[in-house]
């Protein structure tokens, strides 16, 4: 069951003295990557003035071959640096859900929650899709499932051809006690708009017709817009205080766009982010500040999900 961990009882046991290890690799870690950004320096640039000076090149494709050289360089130097931060941020990962007795890993595949998302339009069309940092288990007897998605979309033609990120931050979901009788989505105002302007008075997903919810609480006015095939139920779903945690979740996160929707047995939750769950870094002195911030997170997902299962379904359900 996931609760509130103590940073400093985590850092006095085991994980403290692994990260103690992990100082010489660290370090070692800076001095590669700073000798190779030397070697960058002392190779690419008296090169680059050789190439100028000895073939006559046009001074516009120098930079041009001079910048991507250096990008290039600099890429490779960073290697070492970026591995030793994985390497922490797996071990410091790996603590942290072996505390709160659920499970992480850094791989992780598409599966139901980014589909219906995906079907629901709560993340935008892209051509390609990787995904990280999955972590998976229980609040009490409430399964619960996150990862991170970073969606990329292909534009421009010939030379200009680029991959775009259109998308990137946490898939969630978290069950319910019950089934829903109906399917509502809660999304940012005005996110479905008619052509002429205004809000849509339904929309389609899934083959489903979800019309709009008129909310009637000041706590949704300019911030959210609600469609469903159950008007009662989603009435029932969503008040100040579901919308409370979810404004709390998305300031943790630091994130934007938060979006949610009820179907079946699941809330399904998307909200746009930087890299999330980044708890390893270079200097070992941001250690304690990244996993508070991580099992600080993690409260919110907790504190959602006892809300939502806190209330007692409609007749029926």
């Amino acid at each position: 069951m996931i609760e509130r961990l103590d940073v400093e009882a985590l850092l006095a046991g085991e994980l403290g003295q692994w990260l103690a290890d992990q100082a010489h690799v660290r370090e070692a870690a800076q001095k590669k990557t700073w000798n190779r950004r030397f070697t960058v320096l002392i190779i690419v640039l008296p090169l680059l003035a050789f190439a100028l000076i000895a073939f006559r090149l046009d001074l516009g494709f120098i930079i041009w071959g001079g910048a991507f050289l250096c990008i290039g360089g600099f890429a490779w130097a960073q290697i070492p640096v970026n591995k030793a931060v994985k390497t922490v941020k797996v071990g410091i990962n790996d603590a942290i859900a072996s505390a709160l007795d659920i499970e992480y890993s850094i791989d992780a595949e598409a599966g139901m929650p980014f589909q219906l998302a995906k079907a629901c339009k709560l993340v935008p069309s892209h051509d390609r899709a990787s995904f990280e940092d999955r972590w998976s288990g229980n609040i009490g007897d409430i399964p619960f499932m996150i990862h991170e998605a970073k969606l990329e979309e292909r534009r421009g033609s010939g030379k200009n051809r680029r991959w775009v990120t259109v998308f990137r931050g946490l898939i969630m979901s978290v069950g319910y006690k019950h089934r829903f009788h109906g399917t509502t989505l809660l999304v940012r105002d005005n996110a479905h708009r008619k052509f002429w302007g205004g809000k849509r008075d339904s929309i389609k997903v899934e083959g489903m017709q979800l019309d709009y919810a008129e909310m009637t609480h000041p706590d949704f006015e300019d911030r959210f817009d609600i469609y469903t095939s159950d008007q009662v139920e989603a009435r029932h779903l969503i008040d100040p205080l579901y919308v409370e945690r979810l404004i709390a979740l998305e300031h943790s996160y630091r994130g934007e766009g938060i979006a949610t929707i009820f179907h079946e047995g699941s809330l399904v939750v998307t909200l746009k982010t930087g890299n999330m769950f980044e708890s390893g870094s270079i200097d070992a002195g941001d250690d304690r500040h990244r996993m508070q911030r991580t099992i600080d997170q993690f409260g919110r997902i907790a504190d959602l999900a006892r809300e939502l299962n806190s209330r007692e379904p409609l007749t029926g359900a």
